[in-house]
């Protein structure tokens, strides 16, 4: 992931354009995140923690409360979506497409699966006065 002065202009005007699309001011904690996240146009996963560890490197300092405010932000805007593993941990995902995740146990690591190799022919009736918002898959792996 680039970081500090490798994100160069590209990263941040890729930030800015990104926080457009979900219609966020572009503040500049805002666009140093969203440059850390979209900025190469790579798609990733990241925790509050561990985009808050690459943010520090970086020129625009952020508190940790900043940049789980802010991932709220980008999530309510529809740019990043949650994936919940467990109770206790979340990850922010930028692909924003229906598709299952693999989940690392040993080393808390979180991976796009093959989503055409998944296939769920049925899911539970819904309750009454109900609507499916959607279906979160994580595969969890340990090493055999």
């Amino acid at each position: 992931m680039a970081t500090g002065s490798q994100m160069g202009r590209t990263a941040i005007e890729r930030g800015t354009e990104w926080l457009s699309r979900g219609g966020l001011r572009p503040t500049r904690q805002r666009v140093a995140l969203a440059a850390l996240l979209v900025g190469d146009g790579e798609h990733r996963h990241v925790t509050a923690e561990s985009l808050f560890a690459l943010s520090v490197r970086g020129s625009e300092k952020v508190s940790l409360a900043t940049v789980y405010n802010t991932l709220r932000a980008f999530c309510e805007a529809g740019l990043i979506q949650e994936v919940v593993v467990d109770g206790a941990r979340s990850y922010f995902d930028t692909r924003m497409d229906d598709h299952p995740h693999f989940f690392w146990e040993d080393t808390a690591e979180l991976f796009d699966a093959p989503k055409d190799q998944l296939e769920i022919s049925r899911i539970p009736e819904l309750p009454a006065g109900s609507e499916l918002s959607r279906v979160d898959v994580v595969i969890r792996l340990k090493r055999g």
